[in-house]
């Protein structure tokens, strides 16, 4: 779903100004930008992958009984 992709962008964000904050030296705004990409990617992505296996366990059963 785009809520899974916005969130896996944010997480890579976070690891790219990691990178970026550990060459050339972590300064508040790097660190910043990490903390609120982490936070931020976290809170779209937790629901939205239980949301995205509460739909594939809904559509399995219902391929199971037959709807």
């Amino acid at each position: 779903s785009t809520a899974q992709r916005i969130g896996y962008a944010m997480f890579a964000v976070a690891v790219v100004a990691f990178f970026i904050g550990f060459v050339t030296g972590f300064t508040d705004g790097v660190v910043t930008l990490i903390v609120a990409m982490l936070i931020a990617g976290s809170v779209l992505l937790a629901p939205a992958i239980v949301a995205g296996y509460a739909v594939k366990a809904a559509e399995r059963e219902d391929a199971e009984n037959g709807l």
